[in-house]
């Protein structure tokens, strides 16, 4: 067995999963009312569910980082020597999930002391540094080997070395055993659910495991955003925010030169979530009440007849976007993460899947759990930083009701050829949705779709929620987009601060200088222009005196530096 050593002392470590600086996220138990009211062959149905979920754990983890498991495995056989470290050091892992993460003050957390986080995470060789990358891509164009840099610039693939050379591996191929798990837990998921639509998903998302083809995921995928009436939810989440190895390689002027000769558009690789859980139908129908509004929300975007957007402006034809409310019982791999936060919804599949291309249309998925607050921290928080007279005006719930515009507006703007921003793709697509969803609230308000109440309660939360513990680094794209809407804001005056440091939120100016923004955002993405997204970030990525002093008061009254997810339910499920 491969030996390690401890990244964090132990009065570190003591600190860190104190309840004080560690927080929980609970997912459905076992005698939640949403568990038990489900048919009995559905519950059958989540058993089998649970387990492929945790099996594709295990493969996030190896794609996360090579050293992963084996440091997991290390941990397990300390725990059994009764070795405090190993037993306080293993909450951080289940936690985080991997060795390597950043927790909510933008500290770097490395829970072994020689395993640093790599560009190329466990997606490329761990001694495989950028420069070198550039020039055997460089090397293997000039050789005429497309096809391969093809498909070592895709988003599916784990890369190896060969020879002076690099080969992909398709991720199917690679985890065989494992997809072949999970596929056969699908099968048998499919052969008891209660929901027909649901089952042939299944079959369809098994099929897609055990076969290195991108056209079986578009099927599966396009079942899946089209599944709407269904009692239980399985998604394996595929998102490509973590790899800055493959996003380089548009920054190099001579390689760049030679992907455009050949047609080859590099995609970051993807992390594999699992997401599983009981659909809510009250929620849900409260999701379902904007999707006659897309339309109109496409016609309003800026520039709209220059592109393509996923939503069509003109109102014409189907609205491709179902949207459930989800009661979560396990939130696996790369959802699961609690790395300086979890996400509280997801809009899927990326504008980079082949599902878009067969017709298939998209699919948000909303976090109930992850949206729960403590009521008793959330009243020192605003007595700490939001100007006493606008309480009245902030309610946590009037978050979520943004993060519903949030995820429908990443069907909002141009669907294709933002490839080329390079490691400001994601940050600048992430900027797009929420200042769509702040810049469209008077519209929906005028719509009918919010009452004036409502208006206020997100402009006013979505300000005060602007505002993080610490500067992030710019491979936190939620975070950096929030400091740059952050600064954009306090810019058109949409806020001040008060003598005594308190955040005022000047509401009237909020909603156009959302719009404003929104122009920037989508002129640089129809660009498709590294240089100008660089620029673009760079202007606005800025950390203020205003948001430094915020950022401290906030730490007076909220040391929590990790989370972890508590998933009883679905641990009682995997034990039978």
């Amino acid at each position: 067995m491969e030996n390690f050593d401890y990244g964090l002392s132990l009065e570190e470590l003591k600190k860190r999963t104190n309840k004080d600086y560690l927080t929980d996220k609970k997912m459905l138990t076992e005698d939640s009312k949403e568990y038990q009211n489900l048919d009995e062959n559905d519950k059958i149905a989540l058993k089998h569910l649970v387990k492929a979920a945790y099996i594709l754990e295990t493969i996030n983890e190896r794609l996360d980082n090579r050293k992963n498991l084996p440091f997991k495995n290390w941990l397990n056989e300390k725990i059994k020597e009764n070795d405090e470290r190993a037993i306080l050091t293993k909450i951080l892992y289940d936690a985080q999930k991997g060795m390597c993460a950043i927790d909510t003050e933008t500290n770097k957390i490395n829970l072994e002391k020689n395993t640093f986080e790599l560009k190329g995470k466990g997606f490329y060789p761990e001694d495989l540094g950028v420069s070198e990358f550039h020039l055997i891509l460089i090397k293997m164009l000039n050789e005429n080997k497309i096809d391969e840099v093809r498909k070592i610039l895709n988003q599916r693939s784990v890369i190896e070395r060969k020879d002076d050379e690099l080969i992909a591996i398709d991720y199917i191929d690679y985890f065989k055993k494992d997809f072949e798990l999970m596929a056969d837990e699908l099968i048998k998921a499919s052969k008891i659910s209660t929901n027909p639509d649901f089952n042939e998903f299944l079959k369809l998302q098994a099929d897609a495991l055990l076969k290195a083809d991108p056209m079986l995921d578009a099927y599966a995928d396009k079942q899946w955003a089209e599944l709407q009436d269904t009692p239980l939810e399985f998604t394996i989440t595929r998102e490509n925010y973590h790899d800055e190895m493959t996003e380089t390689v548009v920054e190099n002027s001579e390689l760049k030169a030679l992907l455009d000769k050949f047609n080859i558009t590099p995609i970051s690789k993807d992390a594999l979530g699992g997401r599983v859980g009981i659909v809510n139908k009250k929620g849900t129908e409260a999701l379902l009440e904007i999707k006659n509004y897309l339309p109109k929300l496409a016609s309003l975007m800026p520039f709209n007849n220059e592109y393509e957007q996923n939503i069509n402006p003109n109102g014409s034809g189907e609205t491709k976007q179902t949207m459930v409310d989800v009661d979560l019982v396990a939130i696996t791999g790369d959802v699961g993460e609690f790395r300086g936060g979890i996400t509280l919804a997801e809009n899927l599949p990326n504008n980079d899947k082949l599902s878009l291309t067969i017709g298939g249309g998209r699919r948000n998925v909303y976090h109930r759990q992850i949206r729960v607050a403590d009521p008793i921290k959330l009243q020192k928080r605003l007595d700490n930083v939001l100007d006493k007279s606008q309480h009245q005006f902030y309610l946590d719930e009037a978050d979520h009701w943004f993060t519903i515009g949030h995820e429908n507006a990443h069907s909002l703007g141009p669907n294709k050829g933002t490839e080329n921003l390079g490691k400001y793709t994601s940050i600048i697509e992430e900027n797009k949705a929420d200042m769509a969803s702040l810049a469209f609230v008077d519209d929906l308000y005028k719509m009918g779709y919010y009452k004036e109440e409502q208006r206020v309660q997100i402009i006013v939360t979505f300000v005060c929620d602007c505002f993080l513990k610490s500067k992030p680094t710019l491979s936190q794209a939620h975070r950096v987009r929030t400091v740059m809407q952050n600064y954009f804001l306090l810019k058109e005056g949409a806020y001040n601060l008060t003598p005594d440091n308190k955040i005022h939120v000047n509401i009237e100016k909020v909603v156009p200088a959302a719009y404003k923004m929104l122009e920037k955002i989508i002129k640089v993405q129809m660009q498709g222009s590294y240089s100008e997204a660089e620029k673009y970030v760079q202007e606005n990525f800025i950390w203020t005196d205003e948001m430094e002093i915020i950022a401290n008061k906030l730490k007076e009254v909220n040391k929590t530096l990790n989370g972890r997810v508590i998933s009883t339910l679905a641990e009682k499920l995997l034990a039978e």
